[in-house]
């Protein structure tokens, strides 16, 4: 059955919300609540990634051991918490927003009637990407070198406003954009994500009973760790390349995204192009499914909560 709702008295209708502003702060809610779950997998996927020989390859409970031992407790395992947080949930409510205001524009120039294709979604979803991408790097290369290393360690920044002063201090503006270039590269990431997941939203939909198109909690998780697994199985290595590129040392290290890429595979081989992959995939599954869970539910309880009739707001 369609879910119900009460009547809603005219002088609350003149101030409803409007699509943008849910996406917003659905995106937003969804960024604080995946980071605060799963960011000790982040830190340990994060010093994975930056381990250059094999020997060190997977040894995730080793890494774990000597962070809680060596950098004062397991409050160590949530060094860097303030800029992922500010940057995932900044990050998913600008990806939204444009996300939705570009299929809308697509939607528009296809006519009301016709369905959007999954190259549709794919170039919604890219261009999303890209200005996130460039709008928040800034934001991940502070997040990158604090889970790099223990908050004692030399040079290590002691908050997100000291990396900031830091970085404009040792580097200038552009150090706040090393590691663009794969990012940019790893938009596809989310294009293939998203494109997956919508098709199999839209496939899910029409197998429901009368054709209805309302999801379950439980469909949504597993169609987004579907999505999630079929993307990250493609696109994982950039996430290694940005890594090594944001790292503290990283101008003395490599010359660029092309330098860095050959030293990995000189130095390390295939294997090190998917360090941090497993902890990586345990991080992300959950981090994925609570993400669009409590989007997609946020999506449709705020106009509840606001006091305004709830209307069907379509990913």
């Amino acid at each position: 059955m369609p879910r119900a709702y009460p009547p809603i008295p005219h002088d609350r209708k003149t101030h409803a919300l409007s699509p943008s502003v849910i996406e917003s702060v659905a995106g937003f809610t969804a960024g604080v609540v995946a980071t605060l779950a799963v960011h000790p997998f982040d830190v340990l996927k994060t010093r994975l990634q930056l381990k250059t020989s094999q020997a060190q390859w997977g040894n995730s409970f080793r890494i774990l051991r000597q962070i809680t031992r060596d950098e004062g407790s397991y409050a160590a395992l949530y060094r860097g918490l303030m800029p992922n947080m500010v940057g995932n949930s900044i990050s998913w409510a600008l990806y939204f927003l444009w996300y939705r205001n570009l299929k809308d524009a697509i939607q528009v120039y296809r006519g009301p009637n016709s369905n959007l294709t999954s190259l549709d979604y794919f170039a919604s979803s890219g261009a999303s990407g890209i200005l996130t991408a460039i709008f928040t790097n800034p934001i991940w290369v502070i997040k990158t070198r604090m889970l790099s290393s223990g908050r004692n360690a030399p040079g290590a920044y002691k908050s997100m406003s000291h990396g900031i002063r830091e970085i404009m201090r040792t580097e200038g503006p552009k150090g706040f954009w090393r590691g663009l270039v794969p990012s940019l590269f790893g938009i596809s990431h989310g294009a293939v994500q998203f494109a997956a997941y919508e098709q199999l939203k839209n496939r899910r939909g029409g197998q429901l009973e009368g054709g209805k198109s309302e999801l379950s909690n439980w469909d949504y998780l597993l169609l987004s760790g579907a999505s999630k697994i079929f993307a990250g199985s493609i696109t994982y290595p950039y996430q290694v390349v940005r890594v090594r590129l944001q790292t503290y040392d990283a101008e003395r290290t490599y010359k660029g995204t092309g330098d860095a890429v050959k030293q990995i595979w000189k130095k390390e081989g295939v294997k090190g192009f998917y360090k941090g992959l497993v902890p990586n995939v345990v991080r992300v599954l959950p981090s994925t499914c609570v993400t669009f869970l409590v989007y997609e539910n946020t999506k449709f309880y705020l106009p509840m909560w606001y006091g305004e009739e709830a209307a069907k707001y379509d990913v």
